[in-house]
């Protein structure tokens, strides 16, 4: 899949978050570039990765979040058999917050 996404003006995009150097600056560029609905679409789909990771069940995903069995599908099918970009930024975010719970530094 890589091949058919890699161009120069995707590889300028994501330099371009690459370039963001906090959360408030991901809020300024995200909001000019992406829709509010699009933007929560992205933050859905990562909460639902997140939770199928932690082995919740379908359908408390789905009360938990609204999204449809076939979305969760989906997700779950690039958490196993995807390029593990989810793995990759959950096991980075959840390192994170299990450092930060029990005192730890993260470097």
């Amino acid at each position: 899949m890589k091949k058919r996404l890699q161009d120069e003006n995707i590889d300028f995009l994501y330099n371009a978050i690459l370039s963001l150097k906090n959360v408030e600056e991901c809020y300024d560029f995200f909001e000019d570039l992406c829709t509010i609905s699009e933007i929560k679409a992205m933050a859905q789909r990562l909460l639902v990765a997140k939770l199928l990771r932690e082995n919740k069940l379908y359908v408390d995903i789905i009360a938990e979040t609204g999204v449809s069995t076939a979305t969760i599908s989906r997700i779950n099918r690039c958490l196993h058999y995807g390029s593990d970009g989810y793995a990759v930024v959950l096991e980075r975010l959840c390192g994170e917050e299990d450092g930060e719970k029990d005192g730890e530094e993260k470097k």
